[in-house]
């Protein structure tokens, strides 16, 4: 295999497949999943406001779970976002360990059907075939 990223290696399969592999240098990190810590952070967040809805005692006007509700609506709003912005420090912190490690690229090419795989536009026919597409005989 040539390791050269200009010059890339063509395998002819069976059925006129074509393989190119080619070789690249790519940068590979870990990334934290936002979705899970944003819920995460409502979820915690949900838990703390019922924790403060029923560690104070009862106001005459508003029930437990009007306070609860209200509570938890905030809560809830500033667990996501908390949750998020934990999540972007930990994506810059982990951008900061990336590695760089060799891949190779694989474009596979499959014929259209109906079209012979020996025959492509711009290529010359196999030694030994008749091709008549190309002869200007009249018949």
């Amino acid at each position: 295999m040539n390791d050269s990223p200009a010059d890339p290696e063509q395998t002819p399969e069976p059925d006129g497949i074509e393989e190119t592999v080619t070789p690249a240098e790519v940068r590979v990190r870990r990334s934290p999943r936002y979705f899970r810590f944003m819920i995460t952070g409502a979820v915690l967040f949900a838990i703390v406001a019922l924790i403060l809805t029923f560690s104070f005692p009862e106001n005459p006007t508003y029930d437990r779970g009007s306070v609860f509700g209200f509570l938890l609506a905030i809560g809830v709003a500033v667990g996501v976002a908390v949750g998020a912005i934990v999540a972007l420090v930990l994506d810059r912190v982990t951008a900061r360990r990336a590695r760089s490690v060799q891949a190779d690229r694989i474009d596979v090419r499959v014929p259209e059907p109906g079209s012979s795989p020996a025959r492509r536009e711009g290529s010359q026919p196999e030694p030994g075939t008749n091709d008549t597409s190309t002869s200007d005989t009249q018949s």
